[in-house]
């Protein structure tokens, strides 16, 4: 095969979440991402065209089981306890005219073919999101179908950097309204930081940063304002940045890489298997939470501790003053 593999074999893949044990009783999308068969959107898909089953009956979307005592089929084959793959973290360069996808009917090379076969064997290896065939550059793979999902999720905004070469040279103001964001099919695209890099007779460099992963954005936002997308290059996907690997190299993360990316999910697992609360719970992201008991209650505002003392109403007890006045300071911010 025409490429340079480097920096990668099997016994440099890095695993941080071996010690994850499968818990009792999940749903069944999230055990077959597990089980690296798909991703947790795609699992629910496999769920609805009835592929599989459940101890001999059909399974619903949502449901759960633990395949250390159910029997789990999927088109046929059993999954197995003692079967579940080691996660696999892999960074890879693409090239120009390979496709993002597993397989291509039109038998076109696909990333998947940038990895060593003793690799690729490992089941359930698939990209993490995607790149159009004529974009270059960062693109991660992964068994992990938990991990896919929440890189992929709309509402965890993970950031990815791109170069991008234009036609012509586009004056701040059409940089302004890239930055603020464009109509596309209707919806405004969010605000992205837009830098200009370099500028010759006939083309410009910019630097992007999308959090959003709307289908070929940066070459139609391009168009729409009309300076048309010549060559388009993603330097880092999240935390992870391509460096000096060459187009064509793949290699596997590193532990601590693998755990920057965990980091920028607000609701993925932690090494014990559950979920963090101070990245699920508002009341530890949200300052204007409220009781979820009674949403429509207004949250209290935080005393100042440089206020004044309340002056006590009339017939009001002094204690009651004084009192106020220790809550004020007791809740002032740190």
């Amino acid at each position: 095969m025409d490429r340079t593999i480097e920096h990668l074999s099997t016994q440099a893949i890095y695993s941080v979440r071996e010690d994850m044990a499968v818990k009792m009783d999940e749903r069944l999308h999230k055990l077959l991402s597990q089980w690296g068969i798909a991703s947790r959107r795609q699992a629910e898909q496999l769920i609805l065209a009835g592929r599989v089953r459940v101890n001999g009956q059909m399974a619903e979307v949502g449901q759960k089981a633990d395949p250390r005592r159910d029997r789990i089929e999927v088109d046929g084959k059993v999954l197995q306890p003692e079967n579940r793959p080691a996660p696999l973290y892999l960074l890879l360069n693409k090239p120009r005219g390979v496709v993002s996808t597993c397989q291509d009917t039109e038998n076109r090379r696909t990333v998947l073919d940038l990895v060593p076969p003793e690799v690729r064997s490992h089941a359930g290896l698939h990209p993490v999101g995607r790149l159009d065939t004529d974009s270059t550059g960062a693109i991660l793979l992964t068994n992990d179908g938990t991990l896919t999902f929440g890189l992929t999720h709309p509402s965890h905004g993970i950031p990815k950097v791109y170069r991008v070469w234009v036609e012509g040279n586009p004056p701040e103001s059409v940089l302004d309204r890239w930055r603020k964001g464009v109509l596309l099919d209707g919806q405004k695209t969010q605000p992205a930081p837009v830098q200009r890099l370099k500028t010759t007779a006939t083309a410009t460099l910019l630097e992007i940063v999308l959090r959003e992963g709307r289908n070929r954005q940066i070459r139609r936002v391009a168009e729409q304002l009309g300076y048309p997308v010549q060559r388009l290059h993603r330097m880092a996907f999240g935390p992870i940045k391509l460096g000096d690997l060459l187009p064509g190299q793949v290699r596997s993360l590193h532990p601590h890489e693998v755990a920057q990316l965990t980091k920028q999910m607000p609701a993925f697992p932690t090494s014990n298997g559950l979920a963090d609360p101070k990245h699920t719970d508002p009341k530890h992201t949200d300052p204007k939470h409220t009781d979820p008991k009674h949403p429509d209650r207004r949250p209290r505002k935080q005393a100042n501790a440089a206020s004044p003392p309340r002056k006590p109403r009339q017939n009001e007890p002094k204690s009651v003053s004084k009192s106020a006045n220790i809550t004020s300071k007791s809740r002032a911010p740190q």
